[in-house]
């Protein structure tokens, strides 16, 4: 069986690592490379959404980066224990008519042995911005180690 460390039990530093692979992976916007961290029968609950297993996960992907451009991403843990990790999280990105959003959001993780998320729930608001208003300016990608994280920000 295919292994995703760090594997739980989960520590506050392995589950801080888990999170900011996840914010790199979901960072590079590749439905391809964000899948693999699932398990084949994964549940979401994603807004008013419910993907079940990697298909619709991947599926759902293309369609949320096709209209969310310019998608910048910043994962912070808020709690863990065991197989399962809370995280808060904040993202920005423009509609087709170039409309900045902020979208905030908490999501409950839970994790198979192998270290695979079996389930995840999302809760996402999403807030007008202007371009002046926006705090996530690096490169598209993976966030910079220097860049500030949510907490810094304010957020």
């Amino acid at each position: 069986m295919e292994t995703k460390p760090p594997l739980p039990p989960f520590t506050l530093e392995t589950a801080a690592q888990k999170v900011r692979m996840a914010e790199d992976a979901w960072n590079s916007r590749d439905p391809d490379r964000v899948v693999q961290v699932y398990t084949e029968n994964t549940q979401w609950r994603n807004r008013a959404e419910f993907p079940v297993g990697r298909a619709e996960v991947h599926a759902f992907l293309q369609r949320k980066w096709a209209t969310e451009h310019e998608y910048r991403l910043i994962k912070e843990l808020w709690a863990t224990t065991g197989n399962r990790i809370a995280v808060r999280f904040a993202y920005e990105w423009h509609d087709a008519a170039g409309q900045w959003f902020r979208s905030y959001g908490n999501e409950n993780w839970e994790f198979n042995e192998f270290g695979l998320m079996q389930r995840r729930f999302a809760s996402i608001n999403d807030l007008l911005i202007t371009d002046e208003d926006r705090l996530f300016h690096w490169e598209l990608g993976r966030r910079p180690d220097n860049h500030a994280g949510l907490t810094e920000l304010g957020l």
